[in-house]
């Protein structure tokens, strides 16, 4: 048996030449409200305008058995957590992002939004 190189796959330092430099990052500045003071944020807006998103609502929840959930077949009920008439839940990407109710357009379901969730209580809600 050869010996092996124990090193091999192992990563090397970079080798130091003349022609490598390094520069300080440049960050726009920010004012008191988050929001960037140049014109770089409409630009970075504009990259990811076109990317879809899936909106979802949600009725309301329950829990149970799989011993249950087994024996649910057509015309089951299950009660949720939740109030007839109460506002559903808008989902951005499993990110509540709103409430709502349904009303009808055209013969097809739709929703008007009641409330829209701050951005604060967003960020609660991840935590």
């Amino acid at each position: 048996m050869e010996p092996t190189d124990q090193n091999q796959g192992a990563p090397q330092p970079a080798a130091q030449d003349a022609a490598t430099k390094a520069a300080a990052a440049q960050f726009s500045e920010f004012s008191k409200d988050g929001k960037r003071n140049d014109s770089t944020n409409n630009k970075d807006l504009d990259l990811i305008l076109d990317i879809p998103v899936t909106i979802s609502l949600e009725v309301g929840r329950t829990s149970i058995s799989i011993k249950n959930l087994l024996q649910l077949n057509q015309g089951s009920v299950v009660e949720l957590d939740r109030s007839a008439g109460e506002p559903l839940d808008v989902l951005v990407n499993g990110t509540l992002i709103a409430h709502a109710e349904v009303v009808v357009v055209n013969e097809k379901f739709g929703i008007r939004l009641t409330d829209v969730v701050s951005a604060t209580e967003r960020l609660e809600n991840i935590q």
